[in-house]
């Protein structure tokens, strides 16, 4: 029987430099500013050996306390330029697009869905609907 896996919140001021250098190679990684393992380890200054007994091992903590996660259902005209607008409001309304899905319009109206996250500091979801229900083309627009 194996034992359940622990988790700890540690602050990185106290963990080895070799650690801080895996989370920096796996960011490198992610954003495609490395091409591989070996040229992310390179950068960082750490050997593969390092980066391979830990990278499964270590993630960041993002405190998100702040942002709300919301998906919205959005029925909308079929027109040119209807959807550019709406996620052209979400980003002035600083939300962060995570998904955005739409079917095939039937009887001259898409139904969309967008998942977003919002900092709550700065925008409410309330304020966002009716930000975009105000949108011409927008025929309905709720959460779910």
């Amino acid at each position: 029987m194996s034992e359940k896996p622990r988790f700890l919140i540690v602050s990185a001021d106290v963990l080895p430099e070799v650690i801080l250098k895996v989370l920096e190679a796996k960011r490198l990684l992610s954003k495609a500013q490395a091409k591989n393992s070996s040229e992310a380890c390179r950068m960082v200054g750490i050997s593969r050996s390092a980066y391979y007994k830990y990278k499964d091992n270590v993630q960041l903590y993002e405190e998100r306390d702040n942002s709300q996660l919301g998906t919205l259902y959005l029925k909308l005209s079929d027109e040119p330029g209807v959807l550019s607008r709406v996620l052209k409001k979400l980003y002035d309304n600083g939300a962060n697009i995570l998904t955005v899905n739409q079917n095939i319009p039937v009887d001259a109206v898409a139904i969309v869905t967008i998942s977003i996250r919002v900092n709550r500091d700065e925008v409410s979801m309330e304020e966002i609907l009716r930000n975009l229900s105000e949108i011409d083309g927008v025929v309905s627009v709720k959460r779910i």
